[in-house]
Protein backbone atom coordinates (compact mmCIF):
# COMPACT_ATOMS: atom_id res chain seq x y z
CA UNK A 1 0.00 0.00 0.00
CA UNK A 2 1.22 3.47 -0.90
CA UNK A 3 0.03 6.41 1.23
CA UNK A 4 0.85 9.91 0.04
CA UNK A 5 -0.19 13.15 1.75
CA UNK A 6 -1.52 15.38 -1.03
CA UNK A 7 -2.93 18.32 0.94
CA UNK A 8 -2.30 19.82 4.37
CA UNK A 9 -4.31 22.98 4.89
CA UNK A 10 -5.10 24.03 8.43
CA UNK A 11 -6.74 21.05 10.07
CA UNK A 12 -7.55 19.33 6.75
CA UNK A 13 -5.48 16.36 5.63
CA UNK A 14 -5.96 14.66 2.25
CA UNK A 15 -4.17 11.43 1.31
CA UNK A 16 -3.89 9.48 -1.92
CA UNK A 17 -3.96 5.74 -1.22
CA UNK A 18 -2.91 3.14 -3.79
CA UNK A 19 -3.07 -0.60 -3.23
CA UNK A 20 -1.44 -2.43 -6.19
CA UNK A 21 -3.51 -5.03 -7.98
CA UNK A 22 -0.76 -7.59 -7.34
CA UNK A 23 -1.09 -7.06 -3.58
CA UNK A 24 -4.86 -7.59 -3.77
CA UNK A 25 -4.37 -10.75 -5.86
CA UNK A 26 -1.90 -12.03 -3.31
CA UNK A 27 -4.52 -11.57 -0.58
CA UNK A 28 -7.12 -13.28 -2.74
CA UNK A 29 -4.82 -16.27 -3.31
CA UNK A 30 -4.23 -16.53 0.43
CA UNK A 31 -7.96 -16.39 1.13
CA UNK A 32 -8.72 -19.08 -1.45
CA UNK A 33 -6.01 -21.33 0.01
CA UNK A 34 -7.49 -20.74 3.49
CA UNK A 35 -11.02 -21.81 2.51
CA UNK A 36 -10.15 -24.59 0.03
CA UNK A 37 -10.11 -27.41 2.62
CA UNK A 38 -13.61 -26.46 3.75
CA UNK A 39 -15.28 -25.87 0.38
CA UNK A 40 -18.01 -28.34 -0.59
CA UNK A 41 -19.13 -28.35 -4.25
CA UNK A 42 -21.06 -31.10 -6.01
CA UNK A 43 -18.84 -33.14 -8.32
CA UNK A 44 -15.71 -32.71 -6.23
CA UNK A 45 -14.43 -34.59 -3.22
CA UNK A 46 -14.37 -32.58 0.03
CA UNK A 47 -11.28 -30.41 0.16
CA UNK A 48 -10.33 -31.24 -3.46
CA UNK A 49 -12.07 -28.39 -5.28
CA UNK A 50 -9.50 -26.79 -7.64
CA UNK A 51 -8.46 -23.29 -6.71
CA UNK A 52 -9.32 -22.12 -10.23
CA UNK A 53 -12.90 -23.29 -9.73
CA UNK A 54 -13.14 -21.54 -6.35
CA UNK A 55 -11.73 -18.37 -7.93
CA UNK A 56 -14.32 -18.52 -10.70
CA UNK A 57 -17.28 -19.08 -8.37
CA UNK A 58 -16.34 -17.05 -5.31
CA UNK A 59 -13.47 -14.82 -6.43
CA UNK A 60 -15.51 -11.65 -7.09
CA UNK A 61 -17.28 -11.75 -3.70
CA UNK A 62 -14.01 -12.60 -1.93
CA UNK A 63 -12.26 -9.72 -3.67
CA UNK A 64 -15.04 -7.34 -2.61
CA UNK A 65 -14.47 -8.40 1.01
CA UNK A 66 -10.72 -7.97 0.58
CA UNK A 67 -11.22 -4.46 -0.83
CA UNK A 68 -13.44 -3.48 2.12
CA UNK A 69 -10.92 -4.88 4.61
CA UNK A 70 -8.04 -3.15 2.82
CA UNK A 71 -9.81 0.20 2.83
CA UNK A 72 -10.50 -0.12 6.57
CA UNK A 73 -6.95 -1.21 7.40
CA UNK A 74 -5.38 1.51 5.27
CA UNK A 75 -7.63 4.08 6.93
CA UNK A 76 -6.53 2.90 10.37
CA UNK A 77 -2.89 3.00 9.26
CA UNK A 78 -3.21 6.56 8.02
CA UNK A 79 -4.77 7.63 11.31
CA UNK A 80 -2.40 5.91 13.72
CA UNK A 81 -0.23 9.01 14.14
CA UNK A 82 -3.10 11.50 13.93
CA UNK A 83 -5.84 12.59 16.29
CA UNK A 84 -8.85 12.68 14.00
CA UNK A 85 -11.55 15.24 14.75
CA UNK A 86 -14.10 13.60 12.46
CA UNK A 87 -14.79 10.43 10.59
CA UNK A 88 -12.67 10.30 7.43
CA UNK A 89 -14.38 10.49 4.06
CA UNK A 90 -13.39 8.26 1.16
CA UNK A 91 -13.54 9.00 -2.56
CA UNK A 92 -12.90 5.99 -4.80
CA UNK A 93 -10.83 6.84 -7.87
CA UNK A 94 -10.62 3.38 -9.47
CA UNK A 95 -13.14 1.46 -11.54
CA UNK A 96 -14.33 -0.99 -8.90
CA UNK A 97 -15.17 -3.64 -11.52
CA UNK A 98 -11.60 -3.54 -12.85
CA UNK A 99 -10.24 -3.72 -9.31
CA UNK A 100 -12.39 -6.77 -8.56
CA UNK A 101 -11.28 -8.34 -11.84
CA UNK A 102 -7.65 -7.78 -10.86
CA UNK A 103 -6.82 -5.52 -13.81
CA UNK A 104 -6.50 -2.23 -11.92
CA UNK A 105 -4.96 -0.92 -8.73
CA UNK A 106 -7.23 0.17 -5.89
CA UNK A 107 -6.97 3.96 -5.65
CA UNK A 108 -8.94 6.23 -3.35
CA UNK A 109 -8.71 9.62 -1.69
CA UNK A 110 -8.87 9.81 2.09
CA UNK A 111 -9.70 13.16 3.70
CA UNK A 112 -10.18 14.07 7.34
CA UNK A 113 -9.85 16.86 9.86
CA UNK A 114 -7.43 16.56 12.75
CA UNK A 115 -7.68 17.90 16.26
CA UNK A 116 -6.20 21.37 16.71
CA UNK A 117 -3.06 21.76 18.77
CA UNK A 118 -3.39 24.25 21.63
CA UNK A 119 -2.27 24.77 25.19
CA UNK A 120 -5.05 25.08 27.80
CA UNK A 121 -4.68 27.94 30.24
CA UNK A 122 -3.39 27.26 33.72
CA UNK A 123 -6.64 26.38 35.50
CA UNK A 124 -5.33 27.76 38.79
CA UNK A 125 -5.30 31.25 37.28
CA UNK A 126 -9.08 31.19 36.73
CA UNK A 127 -11.34 32.70 39.37
CA UNK A 128 -15.13 32.36 39.42
CA UNK A 129 -17.97 33.23 41.77
CA UNK A 130 -20.45 30.52 42.72
CA UNK A 131 -23.85 31.63 44.05
CA UNK A 132 -25.12 29.67 47.04
CA UNK A 133 -28.36 29.92 48.96
CA UNK A 134 -29.25 28.46 52.35
CA UNK A 135 -32.58 26.75 52.90
CA UNK A 136 -34.83 28.76 55.21
CA UNK A 137 -37.65 27.60 57.46
CA UNK A 138 -39.99 29.83 55.45
CA UNK A 139 -39.11 27.96 52.26
CA UNK A 140 -39.78 24.62 53.92
CA UNK A 141 -43.10 25.91 55.30
CA UNK A 142 -44.10 27.21 51.87
CA UNK A 143 -43.35 23.84 50.29
CA UNK A 144 -45.26 22.12 53.09
CA UNK A 145 -48.29 24.29 52.51
CA UNK A 146 -48.18 23.64 48.77
CA UNK A 147 -47.96 19.91 49.42
CA UNK A 148 -50.82 20.06 51.87
CA UNK A 149 -52.89 22.03 49.39
CA UNK A 150 -52.24 19.47 46.67
CA UNK A 151 -52.89 16.49 48.93
CA UNK A 152 -55.67 17.67 51.21
CA UNK A 153 -58.43 16.79 48.74
CA UNK A 154 -61.88 18.28 48.31
CA UNK A 155 -65.35 17.77 49.71
CA UNK A 156 -68.76 18.52 48.18
CA UNK A 157 -69.97 22.06 48.61
CA UNK A 158 -73.40 23.65 48.47
CA UNK A 159 -73.50 26.94 46.63
CA UNK A 160 -71.43 28.68 43.99
CA UNK A 161 -67.86 27.86 43.00
CA UNK A 162 -65.15 30.25 44.18
CA UNK A 163 -61.41 30.68 43.73
CA UNK A 164 -59.65 27.50 44.94
CA UNK A 165 -62.73 25.28 44.55
CA UNK A 166 -62.78 22.22 42.30
CA UNK A 167 -65.55 21.96 39.71
CA UNK A 168 -66.43 18.62 38.10
CA UNK A 169 -67.64 19.30 34.55
CA UNK A 170 -68.46 17.80 31.16
CA UNK A 171 -67.50 19.99 28.23
CA UNK A 172 -67.40 20.08 24.44
CA UNK A 173 -65.12 22.58 22.69
CA UNK A 174 -66.00 24.06 19.30
CA UNK A 175 -64.18 26.29 16.82
CA UNK A 176 -66.37 27.98 14.23
CA UNK A 177 -69.18 25.74 15.40
CA UNK A 178 -67.26 22.50 14.81
CA UNK A 179 -66.10 20.22 17.63
CA UNK A 180 -62.33 19.63 17.51
CA UNK A 181 -60.22 16.68 18.52
CA UNK A 182 -59.13 16.75 22.16
CA UNK A 183 -61.62 19.47 23.03
CA UNK A 184 -64.13 17.30 24.90
CA UNK A 185 -64.12 15.57 28.27
CA UNK A 186 -66.43 14.08 30.89
CA UNK A 187 -66.06 14.32 34.66
CA UNK A 188 -63.07 16.64 34.28
CA UNK A 189 -61.90 18.30 37.50
CA UNK A 190 -61.01 21.96 37.16
CA UNK A 191 -59.44 23.68 40.17
CA UNK A 192 -60.25 27.36 39.78
CA UNK A 193 -57.07 29.40 39.99
CA UNK A 194 -54.72 26.50 39.24
CA UNK A 195 -54.03 27.84 35.73
CA UNK A 196 -54.06 24.33 34.33
CA UNK A 197 -56.46 25.26 31.53
CA UNK A 198 -56.09 27.90 28.83
CA UNK A 199 -56.44 31.53 30.00
CA UNK A 200 -60.02 32.56 30.75
CA UNK A 201 -61.41 29.05 31.11
CA UNK A 202 -61.22 28.70 34.89
CA UNK A 203 -62.20 32.30 35.63
CA UNK A 204 -65.55 31.85 33.85
CA UNK A 205 -66.48 29.04 36.22
CA UNK A 206 -66.46 31.32 39.27
CA UNK A 207 -70.01 31.48 40.60
CA UNK A 208 -71.14 28.31 38.84
CA UNK A 209 -73.44 25.89 40.69
CA UNK A 210 -74.07 22.16 40.36
CA UNK A 211 -76.46 21.47 37.47
CA UNK A 212 -75.74 24.76 35.73
CA UNK A 213 -74.74 24.96 32.07
CA UNK A 214 -72.38 27.63 30.77
CA UNK A 215 -70.72 28.50 27.47
CA UNK A 216 -67.13 29.53 28.07
CA UNK A 217 -65.59 31.77 25.42
CA UNK A 218 -61.79 31.69 25.25
CA UNK A 219 -58.92 32.03 22.80
CA UNK A 220 -55.97 29.66 22.55
CA UNK A 221 -52.62 31.41 23.09
CA UNK A 222 -50.61 32.27 19.97
CA UNK A 223 -47.80 30.02 21.18
CA UNK A 224 -50.10 27.09 22.05
CA UNK A 225 -48.40 23.70 21.67
CA UNK A 226 -50.90 22.41 19.07
CA UNK A 227 -50.26 24.60 16.03
CA UNK A 228 -53.74 23.97 14.51
CA UNK A 229 -55.35 25.56 17.61
CA UNK A 230 -52.89 28.38 18.30
CA UNK A 231 -54.51 31.81 18.34
CA UNK A 232 -58.00 30.54 17.54
CA UNK A 233 -61.19 31.51 19.37
CA UNK A 234 -63.21 28.66 20.85
CA UNK A 235 -66.40 28.06 22.80
CA UNK A 236 -66.80 25.33 25.38
CA UNK A 237 -70.31 24.10 26.13
CA UNK A 238 -69.98 23.18 29.79
CA UNK A 239 -72.20 21.35 32.25
CA UNK A 240 -71.34 21.71 35.94
CA UNK A 241 -71.93 18.41 37.74
CA UNK A 242 -70.39 19.03 41.18
CA UNK A 243 -68.81 21.88 43.10
CA UNK A 244 -66.24 20.90 45.72
CA UNK A 245 -64.27 22.93 48.25
CA UNK A 246 -60.86 22.22 49.82
CA UNK A 247 -60.93 20.30 53.05
CA UNK A 248 -60.04 22.36 56.09
CA UNK A 249 -57.35 21.44 58.57
CA UNK A 250 -53.66 22.16 59.01
CA UNK A 251 -51.05 19.47 58.28
CA UNK A 252 -50.37 17.25 61.28
CA UNK A 253 -48.82 13.90 62.20
CA UNK A 254 -51.97 12.01 61.17
CA UNK A 255 -51.89 13.64 57.75
CA UNK A 256 -48.18 12.82 57.46
CA UNK A 257 -48.93 9.17 58.27
CA UNK A 258 -51.43 9.07 55.40
CA UNK A 259 -48.59 10.06 53.08
CA UNK A 260 -46.33 7.32 54.46
CA UNK A 261 -44.17 9.44 56.81
CA UNK A 262 -43.55 8.85 60.52
CA UNK A 263 -44.41 12.40 61.48
CA UNK A 264 -44.91 15.94 60.21
CA UNK A 265 -41.27 16.69 61.07
CA UNK A 266 -40.21 13.81 58.81
CA UNK A 267 -42.01 15.47 55.91
CA UNK A 268 -40.30 18.77 56.72
CA UNK A 269 -36.91 17.07 56.76
CA UNK A 270 -37.63 15.46 53.38
CA UNK A 271 -38.73 18.78 51.93
CA UNK A 272 -35.62 20.51 53.27
CA UNK A 273 -33.40 17.88 51.66
CA UNK A 274 -35.21 18.29 48.37
CA UNK A 275 -34.78 22.07 48.44
CA UNK A 276 -31.10 21.69 49.37
CA UNK A 277 -30.64 19.38 46.37
CA UNK A 278 -32.35 21.93 44.11
CA UNK A 279 -30.08 24.69 45.43
CA UNK A 280 -26.94 22.57 45.03
CA UNK A 281 -27.79 21.63 41.46
CA UNK A 282 -28.65 25.20 40.49
CA UNK A 283 -25.53 26.55 42.18
CA UNK A 284 -23.38 24.10 40.25
CA UNK A 285 -25.18 24.89 36.99
CA UNK A 286 -24.48 28.61 37.42
CA UNK A 287 -20.87 28.01 38.41
CA UNK A 288 -20.46 25.78 35.36
CA UNK A 289 -21.86 28.47 33.08
CA UNK A 290 -19.50 31.10 34.49
CA UNK A 291 -16.61 28.64 34.19
CA UNK A 292 -17.48 27.97 30.55
CA UNK A 293 -17.60 31.71 29.86
CA UNK A 294 -14.11 32.10 31.35
CA UNK A 295 -12.74 29.09 29.44
CA UNK A 296 -14.29 30.25 26.18
CA UNK A 297 -12.93 33.77 26.56
CA UNK A 298 -9.47 32.48 27.44
CA UNK A 299 -8.97 30.27 24.37
CA UNK A 300 -8.78 30.93 20.66
CA UNK A 301 -7.77 28.17 18.27
CA UNK A 302 -8.80 26.81 14.87
CA UNK A 303 -11.94 24.69 14.92
CA UNK A 304 -12.58 21.66 12.68
CA UNK A 305 -15.09 22.98 10.10
CA UNK A 306 -16.95 19.68 9.75
CA UNK A 307 -17.42 19.46 13.49
CA UNK A 308 -18.77 23.02 13.63
CA UNK A 309 -21.07 22.36 10.67
CA UNK A 310 -22.47 19.20 12.29
CA UNK A 311 -23.13 21.07 15.54
CA UNK A 312 -24.73 24.00 13.71
CA UNK A 313 -26.98 21.70 11.66
CA UNK A 314 -28.19 20.01 14.83
CA UNK A 315 -29.00 23.38 16.43
CA UNK A 316 -30.69 24.72 13.30
CA UNK A 317 -32.89 21.63 12.95
CA UNK A 318 -34.12 22.25 16.49
CA UNK A 319 -34.71 25.94 15.74
CA UNK A 320 -36.82 25.06 12.70
CA UNK A 321 -38.71 22.38 14.65
CA UNK A 322 -39.49 24.93 17.38
CA UNK A 323 -40.75 27.36 14.74
CA UNK A 324 -43.06 24.73 13.27
CA UNK A 325 -44.41 23.82 16.71
CA UNK A 326 -44.94 27.45 17.72
CA UNK A 327 -42.19 27.32 20.36
CA UNK A 328 -39.77 29.75 18.72
CA UNK A 329 -37.71 32.01 20.96
CA UNK A 330 -39.56 35.36 21.12
CA UNK A 331 -36.26 37.21 20.75
CA UNK A 332 -35.86 35.61 17.30
CA UNK A 333 -39.16 36.94 15.95
CA UNK A 334 -37.82 40.04 14.17
CA UNK A 335 -34.59 38.51 12.85
CA UNK A 336 -33.95 37.22 9.34
CA UNK A 337 -32.74 33.68 8.71
CA UNK A 338 -29.30 35.03 7.85
CA UNK A 339 -29.11 36.87 11.18
CA UNK A 340 -30.31 33.82 13.07
CA UNK A 341 -27.88 31.50 11.29
CA UNK A 342 -24.96 33.79 12.13
CA UNK A 343 -26.07 33.89 15.77
CA UNK A 344 -26.55 30.14 16.08
CA UNK A 345 -23.33 29.38 14.22
CA UNK A 346 -21.48 31.40 16.87
CA UNK A 347 -23.17 29.23 19.50
CA UNK A 348 -22.12 26.10 17.59
CA UNK A 349 -18.52 27.35 17.50
CA UNK A 350 -18.61 28.01 21.25
CA UNK A 351 -19.90 24.50 21.95
CA UNK A 352 -17.26 22.89 19.74
CA UNK A 353 -14.48 25.01 21.26
CA UNK A 354 -15.54 24.12 24.80
CA UNK A 355 -15.99 20.46 23.87
CA UNK A 356 -12.48 20.25 22.43
CA UNK A 357 -11.05 22.11 25.42
CA UNK A 358 -12.71 19.83 27.96
CA UNK A 359 -11.62 16.78 25.96
CA UNK A 360 -8.02 18.03 25.96
CA UNK A 361 -8.08 18.72 29.71
CA UNK A 362 -9.52 15.27 30.29
CA UNK A 363 -6.92 13.64 28.04
CA UNK A 364 -4.00 15.39 29.70
CA UNK A 365 -5.19 14.48 33.17
CA UNK A 366 -6.26 10.93 32.23
CA UNK A 367 -9.90 11.42 33.18
CA UNK A 368 -12.04 8.49 32.09
CA UNK A 369 -15.59 7.23 32.41
CA UNK A 370 -15.70 3.56 33.37
CA UNK A 371 -17.98 1.00 31.74
CA UNK A 372 -19.58 0.55 35.16
CA UNK A 373 -20.51 4.24 35.31
CA UNK A 374 -22.04 4.03 31.83
CA UNK A 375 -23.97 0.89 32.76
CA UNK A 376 -25.30 2.57 35.88
CA UNK A 377 -26.49 5.57 33.84
CA UNK A 378 -28.22 3.28 31.36
CA UNK A 379 -29.93 1.42 34.24
CA UNK A 380 -31.25 4.72 35.60
CA UNK A 381 -32.66 5.57 32.17
CA UNK A 382 -34.19 2.10 31.81
CA UNK A 383 -36.04 2.51 35.12
CA UNK A 384 -37.96 5.38 33.52
CA UNK A 385 -39.68 2.79 31.30
CA UNK A 386 -41.24 0.21 33.66
CA UNK A 387 -41.76 -3.12 31.94
CA UNK A 388 -39.47 -2.22 29.03
CA UNK A 389 -36.14 -2.36 30.83
CA UNK A 390 -34.89 -5.38 28.86
CA UNK A 391 -35.68 -3.74 25.52
CA UNK A 392 -33.80 -0.61 26.61
CA UNK A 393 -30.71 -2.64 27.55
CA UNK A 394 -30.83 -4.53 24.24
CA UNK A 395 -31.10 -1.27 22.29
CA UNK A 396 -27.89 -0.01 23.91
CA UNK A 397 -26.13 -3.34 23.31
CA UNK A 398 -26.96 -3.18 19.59
CA UNK A 399 -26.08 0.48 19.10
CA UNK A 400 -22.64 1.73 20.25
CA UNK A 401 -23.66 5.26 19.24
CA UNK A 402 -26.36 5.27 21.94
CA UNK A 403 -23.75 4.23 24.49
CA UNK A 404 -21.49 7.07 23.31
CA UNK A 405 -24.36 9.51 23.85
CA UNK A 406 -24.57 8.34 27.47
CA UNK A 407 -20.82 8.43 28.01
CA UNK A 408 -20.28 11.96 26.60
CA UNK A 409 -22.23 13.94 29.26
CA UNK A 410 -20.78 11.75 32.03
CA UNK A 411 -17.30 12.58 30.77
CA UNK A 412 -18.08 16.29 30.57
CA UNK A 413 -19.34 16.36 34.15
CA UNK A 414 -16.27 14.51 35.43
CA UNK A 415 -13.97 16.99 33.69
CA UNK A 416 -16.00 19.93 35.02
CA UNK A 417 -15.77 18.50 38.55
CA UNK A 418 -12.01 18.19 38.13
CA UNK A 419 -11.67 21.75 36.85
CA UNK A 420 -13.83 23.18 39.63
CA UNK A 421 -11.43 21.62 42.12
CA UNK A 422 -8.51 23.53 40.57
CA UNK A 423 -9.95 26.96 39.81
CA UNK A 424 -10.39 29.61 42.48
CA UNK A 425 -14.06 29.42 43.49
CA UNK A 426 -15.51 32.11 45.73
CA UNK A 427 -18.97 31.50 47.18
CA UNK A 428 -21.49 34.33 47.19
CA UNK A 429 -24.64 34.02 49.31
CA UNK A 430 -27.77 35.02 47.43
CA UNK A 431 -31.51 34.64 47.84
CA UNK A 432 -33.37 31.72 46.27
CA UNK A 433 -34.93 34.07 43.71
CA UNK A 434 -31.49 35.34 42.71
CA UNK A 435 -30.16 31.79 42.54
CA UNK A 436 -32.85 30.72 40.09
CA UNK A 437 -32.95 33.96 38.09
CA UNK A 438 -32.14 33.58 34.40
CA UNK A 439 -28.71 34.77 33.30
CA UNK A 440 -27.87 36.33 29.96
CA UNK A 441 -24.49 34.73 29.65
CA UNK A 442 -22.61 34.66 26.33
CA UNK A 443 -23.64 31.61 24.36
CA UNK A 444 -26.29 30.70 26.91
CA UNK A 445 -29.16 31.06 24.44
CA UNK A 446 -30.75 27.75 23.53
CA UNK A 447 -28.66 25.99 26.16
Amino acid sequence: MQLTERRSEGLLRVYDVVVPAAELQQKLNAKIAEVQPRVRINGFRPGKVPTSHIRKMYGPSMMQDIINETVQSSTRESLQNLRAASEPSLDLKSDINQVVAGTADLQFELSLEIMPEFEPVDLKTISITRPISAVTDAQVQEQLEELAKAQRGFEDKDGAAAEGDAVIIDFVGRIDGEAFEGGSAEDAQVVIGSNQFIPGFEEQLVGAKAGEERTLKVSFPDNYGAAHLAGKAAEFETKVKTVRQPKDGAPDDAWAAQLGFESLNAIKDALKQRIETEHTQQSRAKAKRVLFDKLDAGHSFELPPRMVEAEFNQIWRQVEADKTAGRADPSDADKSDDELKAEYRAIAERRVRLGLLLAEIGRRHKIEVSDQEVAQAISIQARNFPGQEQQIFQAYQRNPQLVAQVRAPLYEEKVVDYVLELVDVKNETVSRDELFAEDEAPGAKKG
